[in-house]
């Protein structure tokens, strides 16, 4: 799991981005950084009931484990190219079973992409996190195990949405920002469904007044394909977001709004109205977040629009809570505790843990 803290609260925050990364090379330009984290958890999550032909639950078992928790061994390189322009690099694996001294094959990975920045802004091409990820999901929760759902897990998870992308980002003009890129498939590729290449497209923008800031993104994750009952592709639909945050001294409060426009014919379309605050002590971070999950939405103004919300196969809601709280050993290591609810059929998905992390 990715961790988004405060860096007034969390010293180790540095170097899960690398800032206290052991630096093996740095000559004539050149850098050359190795940081990496071992995070192993407990957990204990409630499972899916098993019914009967009336839908009575017949049972239902919580599955507790130790378990790594995102383990992660990187590389992150960069070297001058001229004045103003520079080229870098990030190899980032995460695939590493702390708990049972395994490590995945090698078909796997977490980031991997160059790029070069400067004046310009900055370009890269590779694989790394979404840009809805970064710009709109992370405030509301960033956490260490659990996290409230989001327009990704309604569309089927990530899946390969973080492969093959190409994403430019401007620099700040007084405080205005955007981003635009775009995640190509060829036709030589097993995931793509169709006969030839495809490009999906994503955008936003950002703008930034002092301690306020807001951002909008769009993904019409056209990469992320099926074949309707016609037999034709299509992709599973758009994302859109919205959210604003607001940092005062060591506490940062934002307020998200993010829709999943579903086109698979027994999809939902689905509205997250997300409340994060997260709030630095001192030793370490208290955070919380609270989420209203509305599926079988129409529009964010849906009572405005009764021809959609009739055309949407489910109308449910969900309330969904996390409550966390971690405490800093020392720089480089701090321990953490988080419990979620979900407000599931059978509570399914609730579940608490307790975990530790050490960062170089």
């Amino acid at each position: 799991m990715k961790k988004t803290l405060l860096a007034t609260a969390i010293a180790g925050a540095l170097a899960a981005s690398g800032a206290q990364a052991a630096t093996v090379y740095n000559q004539d330009g050149t850098k050359l950084d190795i940081y990496g984290n071992i995070q192993i958890a407990y957990t204990d999550i409630e499972g899916a009931a098993v019914l009967d032909d009336d839908l009575n639950v017949i049972s239902q078992d919580s599955d507790d484990q130790i378990a790594d928790n995102g383990t992660t061994f990187g590389f992150a390189a960069e070297h001058v190219i001229s004045e103003g322009l520079t080229g870098y690099l990030k190899l980032e694996f995460d695939d590493i079973k702390a708990d049972e001294m395994k490590t995945a094959g090698r078909d796997s990975g977490d980031q991997a992409y160059v790029g070069l920045k400067g004046n310009f802004g900055d370009a890269r091409v590779g694989s790394y996190d979404a840009l809805i990820d970064d710009w709109i999901q992370d405030p509301i929760t960033n956490n260490e195990r659990f996290d409230v759902s989001d327009s990704s897990l309604a569309a089927g998870g990530t899946g390969m949405r973080e492969t093959d992308k190409v994403t430019y980002t401007s620099p700040s003009f007084s405080g205005m920002q955007f981003a635009v890129g775009t995640q190509y498939k060829g036709d030589a590729e097993i995931e793509n469904l169709e006969d030839s290449g495809n490009a999906s497209f994503f955008g936003g923008a950002k703008y930034t007044a002092g301690a306020f800031s807001i951002a909008a993104v769009f993904d019409n994750m056209d990469n992320t394909q099926f074949i309707d009952t016609n037999g034709d592709v299509d992709s599973v639909g758009d994302q859109y977001g919205l959210t604003a945050q607001y940092t005062v001294d060591t506490l940062r409060v934002a307020l998200k709004l993010e829709r999943f426009d579903s086109e698979i014919s027994d999809g939902d379309d689905t509205n997250f109205y997300g409340l994060g605050a997260r709030y630095g002590y001192g030793m370490g971070d208290i955070y919380a977040s609270y989420q209203y999950v509305d599926v079988g939405a129409g529009t964010f103004l849906s009572e405005l629009d009764e021809t959609l919300q009739d055309d949407q196969d489910r109308d449910e809601t969900y309330n969904e809570v996390i409550l966390g709280a971690n405490y800093n050993i020392s720089d480089a290591m701090y321990v953490w505790t988080e419990a979620a609810w979900y407000d599931r059929e059978n509570d399914e998905d609730n579940g608490y843990g307790v975990g530790v992390t050490y960062l170089f």
